[in-house]
């Protein structure tokens, strides 16, 4: 990953990562043979990612699924910060997101104890995505209130920036969260732990325009994305945030080549220039970073798939 010093995204480059298959298995993407896999399978991928280029890997949060939810969105949903510290142990470049952290769950200070302690153990990789959260259950059974998951949301931004800046004793005070005089160490190891905004409504946008160093779209089509990015870059001039904001994209399920089995008629298919010039598009809008899904049937097929588009498709980008 293009680096700066302080820790942000490199927005000249056309940047690609990939959410982690297996430690999340709703039914709108997970493939069949993640059902049987487990830590060995999540080591190899990211192992693959590391080699292949991909800028980061990315995983959810969810603390538990209501039944009325659970045939859909499954139960199987790795914590975040164990998953992502696991795999830094067995990977050397690849970055670490929360895609995204419901972090209005948790008191800012804990939030900021177990990621500044990622980024410190795994060398500064972490980029500390954001959400609102959508589950009402998850909120109630842990006393949050889920109508108030905007505000609450906004004041843990900030509150996060503080906890997570260089001071060992971080302050902030807030209508919802009040703090200053306890000290954490370890510091994060970046000087600036990125911070990127999850989510498409129109509160979403604006959280990321004003507070955010990047912003993570979620199921936007390529054709709304460019009123989108003008939206966002509206709403920061307004603000008066000077800095360059990371835009990303969720793009289409991909596969390298010609699959021979049914990928779905969603799926981009065919040659490396094929795909390239596909995904190029996404760099027209004034997108910097894209997260790439793969078809595949087996473990192997996804980490040959992600080789083939290290190798192949992004020196095109």
């Amino acid at each position: 990953m293009q680096v700066q010093p302080e820790g942000r995204l490199d927005v000249g480059a056309l940047a690609y990562g990939m959410q982690l298959p297996v430690q999340s298995q709703s039914t709108i993407y997970a493939e069949g043979w993640e059902a049987g896999a487990g830590p060995a399978d999540l080591v190899e991928i990211a192992r693959a990612a590391d080699r292949s280029g991909f800028d980061y890997l990315a995983s959810c949060d969810h603390v538990g699924i209501p039944r009325r939810l659970a045939s859909a969105m499954s139960t199987v949903w790795y914590d975040p910060v164990a998953t992502l510290a696991f795999l830094a142990g067995v990977t050397t470049r690849v970055r670490l997101l929360s895609h995204v952290a419901v972090v209005g769950l948790r008191h800012p200070l804990l939030t900021a104890k177990q990621y500044a302690t990622l980024d410190h153990l795994s060398g500064g990789r972490l980029i500390l995505g954001v959400g609102a959260g959508h589950v009402q259950e998850e909120f109630e059974a842990l006393g949050v209130d889920f109508e108030r998951r905007g505000a609450v949301l906004d004041e843990c931004v900030d509150a996060l920036r503080a906890a997570l800046g260089p001071d060992e004793f971080p302050s902030h005070h807030g209508k919802l969260y009040d703090f200053e005089g306890l000290g954490q160490r370890p510091r994060p190891a970046q000087e600036h732990v990125p911070l990127w905004v999850g989510g498409s409504s129109p509160a979403a946008v604006r959280r990321a325009a004003v507070k955010g160093d990047g912003w993570l779209p979620q199921g936007d089509p390529r054709e709304r994305l460019p009123e989108q990015i003008a939206r966002l870059r509206r709403l920061r001039e307004e603000a008066g945030v000077a800095e360059p904001v990371v835009v990303g994209a969720i793009t289409e399920p991909l596969y390298v080549g010609e699959p021979g089995w049914d990928v779905g008629r969603r799926t981009l298919t065919g040659s490396p220039e094929v795909l390239a010039e596909s995904l190029r598009a996404y760099r027209a809008m004034g997108v910097h970073q894209i997260q790439v899904r793969f078809r595949s049937r087996s473990r192997g097929e996804l980490t040959d798939q992600m080789a083939a588009f290290g190798t192949e498709v992004a020196p095109l980008l």
